[in-house]
């Protein structure tokens, strides 16, 4: 079937261009090619019909008058808008990989991505709102710590709800996380392995993951025999807990010959504070993290660390709410992937007698 058009495939394009101090529009578009506006539509939309050589004049000449499609108004005339809203915060190194790689595996299955920042003066319910206002069909939610229950199980009563890094327990809703607990236990053995048996551990409070990062070391050093040895400092994800661990552990007697933390962020802290008192990592301590952020990976830290996949992570997070979208899927899904450690330099034998 041929197009239909005010002009043939054959036509010379036409000489309209948008009246200076407006904005130009698909009918300024149709007039330079000489064809209809219903056809610059289908081009602008992506739509079958137009031929190669169409497209490619059309597309021309959109790109000579500086027209640029308006995507929220066509989103408002689907049906859909195959938005995902994703909800972040901006303390942690791990949320950053984690919203970078949702974009990618959004745009492999369709979907577009709004995202809505956590802030100090701006709260969960807030920030759901806006998105939901923006007309996201489903959310996915990196590492939101503060969120009741029943709260997201209100939300998922109206989109499909994913939760990254956590499981809070909400009705209706999907999760993708880490086996915490297994992970600290994978870098209490590689201690333990190592010979240490003095190692402490920089709790993470109750941010997301950190109890059970906690009771996987708590579990490693029984499974050790080195229960009596265990040694929990409090903290959070932050640089300035594992600095004040670290000068909490420097004003003892004597120092841990290891130290577990409940993620880079707070292993940086511990490290510089360290080196600043002439400790040395991993002569003197040797210092585990969690996440395999690229704080890890510093030349300057070389940190050994417990590695969290963001890139899977955040795909099947995307992949639990297309199938929600898409598929029809109701039943909550709750998936727990197995974290593996990333081992560098910032771990060693201890010293003789210091183990």
């Amino acid at each position: 079937m041929g197009e239909t058009g005010s002009g043939s495939d054959d036509e010379s394009a036409g000489g309209g261009t948008a009246p200076t101090g407006r904005r130009p529009t698909m009918a300024d578009v149709a007039a330079r090619v000489g064809v209809s506006r219903q056809l610059v539509s289908l081009v602008m939309n992506d739509s079958p019909g137009p031929s190669a050589p169409t497209r490619q004049r059309i597309l021309q000449a959109a790109e000579e008058l500086g027209y640029r499609a308006d995507k929220a108004a066509r989103m408002l005339r689907r049906a859909r808008s195959r938005q995902v809203g994703v909800l972040f915060t901006m303390e942690h190194p791990l949320d950053v990989h984690l919203v970078e790689a949702v974009y990618p595996a959004a745009a492999a299955l369709d979907y577009g991505v709004v995202l809505s920042a956590l802030l100090a003066t701006r709260g969960e319910r807030e920030a759901i709102d806006d998105l939901l206002g923006l007309r996201c069909e489903a959310l996915i939610l990196i590492g939101l710590s503060a969120a009741a229950p029943s709260d997201l199980a209100t939300v998922a009563e109206r989109v499909p709800v994913v939760e990254i890094g956590q499981r809070t327990g909400a009705e209706g809703t999907d999760s993708v996380r880490t086996a915490d607990a297994d992970g600290v236990r994978k870098a209490v053995d590689h201690l333990a392995a190592l010979g240490h048996r003095r190692i402490a551990h920089v709790d993470g409070g109750l941010l997301p993951g950190a109890p059970e990062r906690a009771g996987g070391y708590l579990d490693g050093m029984r499974a050790h025999g080195l229960a009596a040895l265990a040694d929990v400092l409090p903290g959070d994800y932050s640089e300035e807990s594992g600095a004040r661990a670290a000068r909490a552990l420097l004003a003892r007697e004597v120092l841990p010959s290891a130290v577990i933390t409940g993620n880079d962020q707070s292993a940086l802290g511990l490290v510089e504070t360290f080196v600043r008192a002439n400790v040395r990592v991993p002569q003197d301590v040797s210092v585990v993290g969690y996440d395999d952020s690229r704080t890890a990976r510093l030349s300057f830290l070389d940190l050994t660390s417990v590695r969290q996949d963001a890139a899977l992570m955040a795909g099947l997070a995307v992949r639990a709410a297309a199938e929600r979208l898409d598929d029809g899927r109701t039943r909550s899904a709750h998936l727990v992937l197995e974290p593996e450690l990333a081992v560098r330099n910032s771990t060693a034998p201890p010293r003789p007698g210091l183990g």
